[in-house]
């Protein structure tokens, strides 16, 4: 009988590109899980159980599980947690769900998605030919987080500094919103 190995592979084979003035990375080492709020709740126990600073807005994120993570409000009842250089999802998601056991619902959604981090001087006018979302630091702050489109695909942005952002897509389009982004950032330095 012969024996298969499934070995996890990026979707976009670990891409990395420096441009004239953006760098564009596939961030492949983060576990990302959806939680949802039972009715009635309001997302302070959520907050106490992954030791999150306050509970955020919608359209906030908060830093959480001792600077590990990442808490993105996506909606009234429902959380995006970003756990960054995670070796086994799975395992962290089984500890996950028994820490949030009553309070959240969990589902693992780290082969759902595709994540880009884009970043540079001329980040916002690469981002501004094909993101309907007012980026300006005043309107999109540091840590602001939305869901949108780009390119008829659907994305969640969100700003880790002021010249950088990591984007997440459907992984079964990894390949055209990668095409999407260099085409617009090409349009941009060339």
């Amino acid at each position: 009988m012969v024996e298969y190995t499934l070995q996890l592979e990026p979707f976009l084979g670990g891409y990395a590109q420096q441009f004239e003035h953006v760098s564009l990375n596939e961030v492949d080492t983060m576990a990302l899980i959806s939680l949802a709020l039972p009715n009635g709740q309001d997302g302070t126990a959520v907050v106490q159980a992954l030791e999150a600073s306050d509970v955020p807005n919608v359209g906030a994120s908060c830093p959480c599980l001792n600077g590990s993570g990442t808490l993105m409000r996506m909606a009234q009842d429902q959380f995006l947690l970003c756990v960054e250089d995670v070796a086994n999802s799975f395992e962290m998601n089984k500890d996950l769900e028994q820490k949030l056991a009553g309070i959240a619902y969990t589902t693992d959604q780290t082969h759902v998605w595709v994540a880009l981090d884009i970043g540079g001087p001329a980040t916002l006018t690469a981002l501004e030919r094909i993101c309907p979302v007012d980026l300006d630091i005043s309107a999109f702050d540091i840590g602001a987080v939305a869901r949108t489109s780009m390119e008829h695909l659907g994305v969640i942005i969100t700003r880790i500094t002021e010249t950088n952002f990591r984007l997440f897509s459907a992984s079964s389009s990894a390949g055209s919103f990668l095409h999407a982004l260099e085409t617009s950032i090409e349009n941009i330095t060339t």
